[in-house]
């Protein structure tokens, strides 16, 4: 459902979604991109591994490359996430930002 599309009782509903401040450089966006792109290829290929009936344990080790590239991506996202949403935040006087950050930490601080 698109933001500000109707609902089934015809009612306007907003998207949940929420957008940055500050945008991303245009030379960070690319970088996740690029990544993003090439987890997408690793996960095309293990999927074809899969449908070749191929070894577990290459197929394993695949996943694992593809969920190390992801990792790396959200460290990416994570340390932009506190450099300017939440400092922007605090700024404003914002210190429940702080709870949300934890909860972000502690979730991919794995």
């Amino acid at each position: 459902m698109s933001e500000d599309s109707p609902d089934s009782q015809g009612t306007q509903k907003a998207c949940c979604c929420h957008h940055k401040a500050t945008p991303r450089s245009v030379q960070m966006q690319e970088d996740l991109q690029k990544r993003l792109n090439r987890v997408i290829g690793q996960l095309n290929g293990v999927k074809t591994m899969i449908d070749d009936n191929r070894y577990c344990g290459d197929v394993l080790m695949q996943l694992s490359a593809a969920e190390s590239a992801v990792h790396s991506i959200s460290a990416i996202l994570l340390q932009n996430h506190l450099e300017t949403c939440v400092v922007e935040q605090i700024e404003q006087g914002n210190t429940q930002i702080i709870d949300e950050a934890m909860q972000l930490i502690k979730k991919f601080a794995r």
